[in-house]
């Protein structure tokens, strides 16, 4: 990845832990940083451990990336930082929002966790931030891992000093129970198995949410924010669905990183077709620039809890699915909200990520359930 990106790259056992590490060594606490209200509540909690207030910004209803036309002059005047989502793959405005934090001096930083191969103007993502993490876990199918990518190579020991002091050693059980993942989860599909299969994945700690966004017990909250910055403290809303967010890789892990590294190229590859035949359907609304090997292409679709249980009974899992936006769901008791809410709560409602590498299944599925495109919202269209 440092050959790929030319910056230094720091291996974390997650993408999380990565993004906190990055906060805490940029921000100091007490600090707003702007982000995307249409994001994984994990990756909001990360925040909030890291002593910061969450400042959520308007965004671009064809595809989720944040708008900055959209944002006042008054929240830009109080940040200490802005931190991008390139959600499903598609950029965030990254060469704007560079300029942005370089006229107020904050740092910018890049969440690429879904978008390890997309770029803007030829330029990878993750190589305009001060800092960029990205995960392992996504198009590489890892399962493990996610890494810390930044522009001044000078900080890597410091960085390294702050990652350690937060690590847990490896485990052998857990090093065990990585090995069998994959091959149980294929097993009980093989067969069919699918209440089998989601009981597989809670006994390893990967799926504890039963709707889309976790409890998010204020009262606990409210305790853990005056403590922060804390990661031990969120501990308990941090790890969901991961539970060996701060493990030490072992020896296991880090093989299969390897192996399904030396096969990004390809896998990208796929990723760009199946997003190219997506983006195509009736349901895209397609945002601006050429086409990304996007992680999950989001479909606007009217009725999305129809189409995604039409998917299910094919077999196609619909997940990374993120709403209510943020500022809906944690309230101003724990984040600033949006000026301009309305596009993020339309897109959260009608987007349907679907996973482009079954483009042609997902697409017969939503033809024969009678999807029908969402009606025009903000942004037109």
């Amino acid at each position: 990845m440092r050959d790929r990106l030319g910056r230094e790259c720091l291996y974390l056992p997650s993408c999380r832990l990565a993004l906190y590490v990055a906060l805490r060594h940029w921000c100091a606490p007490g600090g707003r940083v702007l982000m995307s209200p249409v994001n994984d509540d994990v990756i909001f909690f990360v925040v909030l451990a890291a002593g910061l207030r969450p400042v959520q910004a308007p965004l671009d209803a064809r595809d989720g990336s944040i708008d900055l036309s959209a944002v006042p002059e008054e929240t830009w005047s109080g940040l200490s930082a802005v931190l991008t989502t390139n959600l499903y793959g598609n950029p965030d405005p990254a060469p704007q929002l560079r300029a942005t934090c370089d006229r107020l001096g904050i740092p910018l930083i890049e969440d690429a966790a879904h978008a390890i191969g997309s770029e803007v103007a030829g330029q990878p993502v993750g190589t305009f931030g001060d800092a960029a993490v990205f995960s392992l876990s996504k198009h590489t199918a890892a399962k493990a891992g996610g890494f810390l990518a930044i522009a001044d190579p000078g900080l890597r020991e410091a960085l390294v000093k702050t990652r350690d002091e937060l690590l847990d050693p490896p485990r052998r059980a857990a090093e065990l129970a990585y090995w069998a993942r994959p091959y149980a989860e294929a097993t009980v599909r093989g067969l069919r198995l699918a209440p089998a299969a989601w009981a597989v994945l809670r006994m390893l700690g990967r799926q504890e949410r039963e709707d889309i966004r976790m409890p998010l017990r204020p009262g606990e909250l409210s305790r853990a924010v005056a403590a922060a910055p804390s990661l031990s403290d969120f501990h308990s809303w941090v790890r969901v669905d991961m539970h060996d967010y701060r493990t030490g890789a072992g020896g296991l892990r880090r093989a299969r990183i390897e192996r399904k590294l030396g096969r990004l190229d390809a896998v990208l590859a796929l990723h760009r077709a199946g997003a190219e035949r997506l983006l195509a359907s009736e349901w895209a609304r397609p945002g601006p620039g050429p086409v990304q090997p996007l992680f999950r292409v989001p479909l606007l679709v009217e009725d999305r809890d129809a189409a995604r249980a039409a998917l299910a009974e094919a077999r196609v899992n619909v997940g990374y699915l993120y709403d209510p936006p943020l500022d809906d769901y944690a309230g101003t008791g724990f984040t600033d909200p949006s000026p301009a809410p309305e596009a993020g709560r339309w897109f959260a409602r009608h987007a349907l990520p679907v996973d482009p590498l079954k483009a042609e299944l997902s697409l017969r599925v939503l033809a024969e359930s009678g999807a029908r495109p969402a009606r025009s919202g903000p942004g037109g269209g």
